[in-house]
Protein backbone atom coordinates (compact mmCIF):
# COMPACT_ATOMS: atom_id res chain seq x y z
CA UNK A 1 0.00 0.00 0.00
CA UNK A 2 0.60 3.43 -0.45
CA UNK A 3 -0.76 6.08 1.66
CA UNK A 4 -3.62 3.89 1.97
CA UNK A 5 -3.92 3.02 -1.73
CA UNK A 6 -3.60 -0.31 -3.32
CA UNK A 7 -0.94 0.40 -5.85
CA UNK A 8 -0.26 -2.03 -8.88
CA UNK A 9 2.64 -1.20 -11.43
CA UNK A 10 1.52 -2.32 -15.00
CA UNK A 11 4.78 -1.65 -16.73
CA UNK A 12 7.81 -3.35 -15.22
CA UNK A 13 10.99 -4.67 -17.13
CA UNK A 14 13.35 -6.91 -15.70
CA UNK A 15 15.13 -9.02 -17.94
CA UNK A 16 18.41 -10.61 -17.74
CA UNK A 17 20.78 -8.03 -19.44
CA UNK A 18 23.24 -10.41 -21.92
CA UNK A 19 20.30 -11.03 -23.75
CA UNK A 20 19.72 -7.21 -24.69
CA UNK A 21 20.94 -4.43 -27.28
CA UNK A 22 23.24 -2.30 -25.31
CA UNK A 23 21.25 0.71 -26.36
CA UNK A 24 18.51 -0.66 -23.38
CA UNK A 25 21.09 -0.78 -21.01
CA UNK A 26 21.72 3.20 -22.01
CA UNK A 27 18.08 3.52 -21.69
CA UNK A 28 17.83 1.76 -18.32
CA UNK A 29 21.05 3.97 -17.04
CA UNK A 30 19.83 7.71 -18.31
CA UNK A 31 16.29 7.17 -16.79
CA UNK A 32 16.83 5.05 -13.54
CA UNK A 33 18.08 6.08 -10.22
CA UNK A 34 22.03 5.80 -10.67
CA UNK A 35 23.60 2.35 -9.78
CA UNK A 36 20.70 0.59 -10.37
CA UNK A 37 22.04 -2.37 -12.96
CA UNK A 38 24.93 -2.64 -10.29
CA UNK A 39 22.30 -3.15 -7.07
CA UNK A 40 19.26 -4.83 -8.29
CA UNK A 41 21.15 -7.46 -11.54
CA UNK A 42 24.31 -10.06 -10.38
CA UNK A 43 27.75 -9.73 -11.66
CA UNK A 44 26.22 -12.36 -14.82
CA UNK A 45 23.38 -9.61 -15.84
CA UNK A 46 20.66 -11.81 -13.97
CA UNK A 47 18.08 -10.01 -11.64
CA UNK A 48 18.52 -10.20 -8.18
CA UNK A 49 14.60 -11.25 -6.99
CA UNK A 50 15.28 -10.48 -3.42
CA UNK A 51 16.19 -6.87 -4.17
CA UNK A 52 13.74 -6.85 -6.40
CA UNK A 53 11.15 -7.85 -3.62
CA UNK A 54 12.77 -5.18 -1.29
CA UNK A 55 12.59 -2.30 -3.54
CA UNK A 56 9.17 -2.84 -4.71
CA UNK A 57 7.95 -3.25 -1.07
CA UNK A 58 9.95 0.27 0.07
CA UNK A 59 8.08 1.96 -2.42
CA UNK A 60 4.95 0.70 -1.69
CA UNK A 61 4.13 -1.57 -4.56
CA UNK A 62 1.56 -4.33 -4.20
CA UNK A 63 1.68 -5.91 -7.70
CA UNK A 64 4.62 -5.34 -10.10
CA UNK A 65 3.74 -6.62 -13.49
CA UNK A 66 6.68 -8.21 -15.36
CA UNK A 67 7.20 -7.49 -18.93
CA UNK A 68 8.99 -9.55 -21.78
CA UNK A 69 9.68 -8.64 -24.75
CA UNK A 70 10.61 -10.83 -28.34
CA UNK A 71 12.16 -8.25 -30.68
CA UNK A 72 15.73 -8.84 -32.06
CA UNK A 73 15.68 -5.92 -34.73
CA UNK A 74 15.27 -3.46 -31.74
CA UNK A 75 16.32 -4.03 -27.70
CA UNK A 76 16.98 -7.68 -28.00
CA UNK A 77 14.99 -10.42 -26.46
CA UNK A 78 13.49 -10.44 -22.94
CA UNK A 79 12.57 -13.75 -22.38
CA UNK A 80 9.32 -14.73 -20.13
CA UNK A 81 10.80 -17.57 -18.71
CA UNK A 82 13.51 -15.27 -17.00
CA UNK A 83 10.47 -13.75 -15.77
CA UNK A 84 9.91 -16.72 -13.36
CA UNK A 85 12.65 -16.80 -10.88
CA UNK A 86 10.98 -13.48 -9.73
CA UNK A 87 7.62 -14.57 -9.34
CA UNK A 88 8.69 -17.67 -7.48
CA UNK A 89 10.28 -15.67 -4.84
CA UNK A 90 7.04 -13.52 -4.43
CA UNK A 91 4.46 -14.79 -6.74
CA UNK A 92 1.93 -12.37 -5.41
CA UNK A 93 3.84 -9.27 -5.59
CA UNK A 94 5.24 -10.21 -8.97
CA UNK A 95 3.06 -11.55 -11.92
CA UNK A 96 4.61 -11.98 -15.42
CA UNK A 97 3.18 -10.75 -18.46
CA UNK A 98 3.00 -12.72 -21.97
CA UNK A 99 4.77 -11.40 -25.67
CA UNK A 100 4.74 -12.65 -28.47
CA UNK A 101 6.18 -11.28 -32.11
CA UNK A 102 4.15 -13.03 -34.95
CA UNK A 103 7.43 -12.87 -36.85
CA UNK A 104 8.83 -15.17 -34.46
CA UNK A 105 5.91 -17.50 -32.39
CA UNK A 106 3.77 -19.55 -34.71
CA UNK A 107 1.55 -20.87 -34.33
CA UNK A 108 0.67 -18.22 -32.34
CA UNK A 109 -2.11 -19.45 -30.16
CA UNK A 110 0.16 -22.19 -28.91
CA UNK A 111 2.47 -19.85 -27.74
CA UNK A 112 -0.21 -17.53 -26.41
CA UNK A 113 -1.66 -20.68 -24.26
CA UNK A 114 1.58 -21.66 -22.89
CA UNK A 115 2.33 -18.50 -21.38
CA UNK A 116 -1.05 -18.36 -20.10
CA UNK A 117 -0.60 -21.21 -18.48
CA UNK A 118 2.59 -20.08 -17.07
CA UNK A 119 0.69 -17.95 -14.88
CA UNK A 120 1.10 -14.19 -17.32
CA UNK A 121 -1.71 -11.62 -16.21
CA UNK A 122 -1.96 -10.05 -19.63
CA UNK A 123 -0.53 -10.85 -23.25
CA UNK A 124 1.68 -7.67 -24.38
CA UNK A 125 1.91 -6.67 -28.14
CA UNK A 126 5.02 -4.46 -29.11
CA UNK A 127 4.38 -3.78 -32.74
CA UNK A 128 7.15 -0.70 -32.95
CA UNK A 129 9.64 -2.86 -31.32
CA UNK A 130 8.78 -5.90 -33.58
CA UNK A 131 7.33 -4.71 -36.99
CA UNK A 132 3.77 -5.89 -37.27
CA UNK A 133 0.27 -4.51 -37.43
CA UNK A 134 -1.98 -5.43 -34.50
CA UNK A 135 -4.82 -5.56 -36.80
CA UNK A 136 -3.10 -8.31 -38.81
CA UNK A 137 -5.55 -11.48 -39.40
CA UNK A 138 -2.64 -13.32 -38.36
CA UNK A 139 -2.92 -12.24 -34.67
CA UNK A 140 -6.58 -12.86 -34.23
CA UNK A 141 -5.54 -16.51 -32.89
CA UNK A 142 -4.22 -14.92 -30.27
CA UNK A 143 -7.09 -12.50 -29.50
CA UNK A 144 -9.59 -15.20 -29.72
CA UNK A 145 -7.53 -16.98 -26.66
CA UNK A 146 -7.27 -14.26 -24.47
CA UNK A 147 -11.40 -14.03 -24.68
CA UNK A 148 -11.49 -17.35 -23.90
CA UNK A 149 -9.29 -16.83 -21.01
CA UNK A 150 -10.51 -13.49 -19.54
CA UNK A 151 -7.28 -12.18 -20.56
CA UNK A 152 -6.60 -8.61 -21.21
CA UNK A 153 -4.13 -7.38 -24.07
CA UNK A 154 -1.76 -4.47 -23.65
CA UNK A 155 -0.08 -2.76 -26.79
CA UNK A 156 2.56 0.13 -26.95
CA UNK A 157 0.96 2.81 -27.87
CA UNK A 158 3.74 5.62 -28.53
CA UNK A 159 6.91 6.43 -30.17
CA UNK A 160 10.10 4.78 -28.63
CA UNK A 161 13.73 5.80 -29.45
CA UNK A 162 15.34 2.53 -29.45
CA UNK A 163 17.20 1.71 -33.19
CA UNK A 164 15.31 -0.29 -35.35
CA UNK A 165 11.49 1.07 -33.78
CA UNK A 166 9.00 1.47 -36.38
CA UNK A 167 7.13 4.49 -34.33
CA UNK A 168 4.56 4.30 -37.91
CA UNK A 169 3.12 1.41 -36.28
CA UNK A 170 2.46 3.17 -32.72
CA UNK A 171 -0.77 4.16 -33.88
CA UNK A 172 -3.93 3.51 -31.40
CA UNK A 173 -6.41 3.76 -34.33
CA UNK A 174 -4.64 0.91 -35.42
CA UNK A 175 -6.33 -1.12 -32.88
CA UNK A 176 -10.23 -0.14 -34.02
CA UNK A 177 -10.31 -3.24 -36.24
CA UNK A 178 -9.45 -5.41 -33.16
CA UNK A 179 -12.04 -3.52 -30.62
CA UNK A 180 -14.82 -4.00 -32.88
CA UNK A 181 -14.39 -7.40 -33.37
CA UNK A 182 -13.45 -8.85 -29.90
CA UNK A 183 -15.76 -6.49 -27.98
CA UNK A 184 -15.45 -7.80 -24.78
CA UNK A 185 -11.82 -8.03 -24.77
CA UNK A 186 -10.14 -5.88 -22.69
CA UNK A 187 -7.48 -3.36 -24.62
CA UNK A 188 -4.70 -1.73 -22.50
CA UNK A 189 -2.97 1.41 -24.58
CA UNK A 190 0.74 1.52 -23.05
CA UNK A 191 2.20 5.11 -23.15
CA UNK A 192 -1.20 6.34 -23.89
CA UNK A 193 -0.47 7.41 -27.32
CA UNK A 194 2.58 9.29 -26.04
CA UNK A 195 4.22 11.50 -29.26
CA UNK A 196 1.20 12.86 -31.48
CA UNK A 197 -1.29 10.43 -30.56
CA UNK A 198 -2.68 11.69 -27.13
CA UNK A 199 -6.00 12.63 -28.98
CA UNK A 200 -6.78 9.31 -30.43
CA UNK A 201 -5.84 7.28 -27.38
CA UNK A 202 -8.44 9.42 -25.24
CA UNK A 203 -11.07 10.06 -27.74
CA UNK A 204 -10.80 5.74 -27.79
CA UNK A 205 -10.58 5.48 -24.08
CA UNK A 206 -13.60 7.21 -23.42
CA UNK A 207 -15.39 5.66 -26.66
CA UNK A 208 -14.66 1.94 -25.47
CA UNK A 209 -16.01 -0.06 -22.30
CA UNK A 210 -13.28 -2.03 -22.54
CA UNK A 211 -10.33 0.50 -23.87
CA UNK A 212 -7.80 1.97 -21.19
CA UNK A 213 -5.04 4.21 -21.08
CA UNK A 214 -1.84 2.87 -19.01
CA UNK A 215 0.78 5.85 -18.16
CA UNK A 216 4.36 4.12 -18.69
CA UNK A 217 6.52 6.25 -19.88
CA UNK A 218 4.48 9.28 -19.42
CA UNK A 219 5.93 11.78 -16.28
CA UNK A 220 2.33 12.61 -14.33
CA UNK A 221 2.76 16.15 -14.05
CA UNK A 222 2.68 16.30 -17.77
CA UNK A 223 -0.43 14.73 -18.14
CA UNK A 224 -2.71 17.52 -18.21
CA UNK A 225 -0.94 19.09 -20.87
CA UNK A 226 -0.69 16.06 -22.88
CA UNK A 227 -4.53 15.34 -22.69
CA UNK A 228 -5.66 18.96 -22.33
CA UNK A 229 -8.52 18.76 -24.79
CA UNK A 230 -10.10 16.54 -22.25
CA UNK A 231 -11.83 16.50 -19.12
CA UNK A 232 -9.08 15.17 -17.14
CA UNK A 233 -11.36 14.11 -14.26
CA UNK A 234 -13.25 11.55 -16.26
CA UNK A 235 -10.36 10.94 -18.99
CA UNK A 236 -8.79 9.83 -15.35
CA UNK A 237 -11.24 6.76 -15.22
CA UNK A 238 -9.81 5.20 -17.85
CA UNK A 239 -6.13 5.09 -16.73
CA UNK A 240 -4.19 2.38 -14.79
CA UNK A 241 -0.90 3.25 -13.31
CA UNK A 242 2.32 2.45 -14.48
CA UNK A 243 5.74 3.69 -14.67
CA UNK A 244 7.99 1.82 -17.47
CA UNK A 245 10.48 0.83 -14.80
CA UNK A 246 13.57 1.21 -14.29
CA UNK A 247 13.59 4.13 -17.11
CA UNK A 248 11.81 6.06 -14.27
CA UNK A 249 13.35 7.82 -11.19
CA UNK A 250 10.77 5.99 -8.32
CA UNK A 251 7.74 4.55 -8.61
CA UNK A 252 6.43 6.17 -5.15
CA UNK A 253 6.97 9.22 -6.81
CA UNK A 254 5.46 9.06 -9.69
CA UNK A 255 2.16 7.41 -7.56
CA UNK A 256 2.06 10.61 -5.62
CA UNK A 257 2.32 12.99 -8.22
CA UNK A 258 -0.52 11.40 -10.02
CA UNK A 259 -2.54 11.86 -7.01
CA UNK A 260 -0.96 15.78 -6.76
CA UNK A 261 -3.36 16.25 -10.56
CA UNK A 262 -6.23 17.14 -8.16
CA UNK A 263 -8.23 14.11 -8.69
CA UNK A 264 -11.13 12.75 -6.17
CA UNK A 265 -10.00 10.08 -3.84
CA UNK A 266 -11.80 7.80 -5.93
CA UNK A 267 -10.04 8.12 -8.77
CA UNK A 268 -6.89 8.18 -7.80
CA UNK A 269 -7.88 4.41 -5.69
CA UNK A 270 -9.32 3.75 -9.17
CA UNK A 271 -5.89 4.66 -11.50
CA UNK A 272 -3.28 3.48 -8.70
CA UNK A 273 -4.86 0.13 -8.47
CA UNK A 274 -8.37 -0.50 -8.46
CA UNK A 275 -8.68 -0.02 -12.46
CA UNK A 276 -5.84 -2.75 -13.14
CA UNK A 277 -7.00 -5.21 -10.21
CA UNK A 278 -10.67 -6.02 -12.20
CA UNK A 279 -9.01 -6.04 -15.35
CA UNK A 280 -5.26 -8.45 -15.43
CA UNK A 281 -5.84 -11.46 -14.74
CA UNK A 282 -4.61 -13.45 -11.58
CA UNK A 283 -4.16 -10.09 -9.03
CA UNK A 284 -6.29 -9.76 -5.97
CA UNK A 285 -6.91 -6.86 -3.36
CA UNK A 286 -6.14 -8.84 -0.33
CA UNK A 287 -2.74 -9.78 -1.51
CA UNK A 288 -3.22 -13.35 -2.02
CA UNK A 289 -3.58 -15.92 -5.51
Amino acid sequence: MLDGHLLIDAHVHVPVLGSLKPAWLDWARDFGPPGILQDLWDADGVPRPDRLDALFAEQGVDHALLFCEYSPRATGYQRFEDLLPIVEHNPVRFRPVANVNPHLHFPIAAEVRRQLDLGAAALKLHPVHGGFRCDDRALYPAYQVLVERHVPLVVHCGTSSFPGSMNELADPANLLPVVRDFPTLDVVLAHGGRGWWYDAAAFMALSHDTVWIELSGLPPKRLGEYYRNFDLGRLARRWIFATDWPGVPGTARNARDVVGLGLSDTVAAEVLGGNALGIYAGLTPGGTL
